[in-house]
């Protein structure tokens, strides 16, 4: 199979409304990824080739939100906020250059693992009692070490960061307010720096980058719309339901 195949027009147009679907599921709850990646790999896309493309269409839709809530990110405790991003960069930078030089064959057998994990953390983050009070029980060392493994598990794969960097930021210090917008500046950082080598890669589908962007891009806007007339609840359920759903088809390949 190629690892990225070419494109008939009807499958870039259900890849389009794959975006717009995502752009909405991100603007309600989070975890569009769940929605791009099973989309490209039904459209014939190596899961190697998808996780490359998905992660620079959705790029532009995380960098308005990162905007949209940049005056609420700050550092926490003696950890200032350049040094979070600092390291999100960087950790960035490393995850996308290992999946780079992952062979497409391991990574297709490890897929159906990253995507159980993926899934696991977006329900246990779903779902879970949230914090009312910052808690404040992470060391300033201890939140080095999980941004740093975060941010490069965000450049290698990326589902879920954004639920694992709410959870150490609140566990550290932070309210959840400004956690929230703190790791949406710094989830943009880490996929920015993906995004630019990944860009460099033969292996994206420039095609399918263009039509998840576009209808990702409508996407996010009919969500912020819907924002106020739909339960978050049943939209997070509908991501845990289709990760578990790839998940099972991921280990039935």
């Amino acid at each position: 199979m190629a690892l990225v195949p070419p494109l008939d027009l009807h499958v870039i147009a259900l890849i389009a409304g794959a975006g717009f679907l995502a752009g909405v599921q991100n603007a309600l709850a989070g975890g569009g990824s769940f929605i791009t990646f099973p989309a490209l790999l039904l459209a014939g896309v190596h899961p190697l080739a998808a996780n490359m493309t998905s992660t620079i269409a959705m790029f532009p839709s995380q960098t308005t939100s990162a905007i949209a809530g940049r005056k609420l990110a700050e550092g926490v405790g003696t950890l200032s906020f350049k040094h979070l991003l600092i390291i999100s960069l960087i950790g960035g930078v490393l995850g996308a250059l290992l999946l780079l030089h992952t062979p497409p064959t391991f990574f297709e057998k490890l897929v159906p693992w990253l995507i159980l994990f993926a899934t696991s953390v977006f329900a246990w983050g779903s779902f879970r009692r949230k914090p009312l009070h910052a808690a404040g029980g992470m060391p300033r060392w201890g939140l080095v070490v999980a941004q740093a493994c975060i941010a490069i598990y965000g450049g290698y794969f990326g589902g879920g960061i954004g639920f694992l960097m709410l959870a150490a930021l609140t566990i550290a210090g932070q309210q959840v307010r400004v956690a929230a917008a703190t790791k949406n500046v710094l989830a943009a950082a880490m996929n920015a720096s993906a995004t630019l080598i990944f860009a460099t890669s033969d292996l994206i589908s420039w095609p399918a980058a263009t039509a998840l962007c576009l209808g990702g891009i409508a996407g996010g806007l009919c969500g912020s719309w819907l924002i106020y007339r739909l339960p978050e609840k049943f939209m997070r359920g509908f991501v845990v339901a289709v990760g578990v759903v790839l998940t099972v088809w991921m280990f039935s390949r």
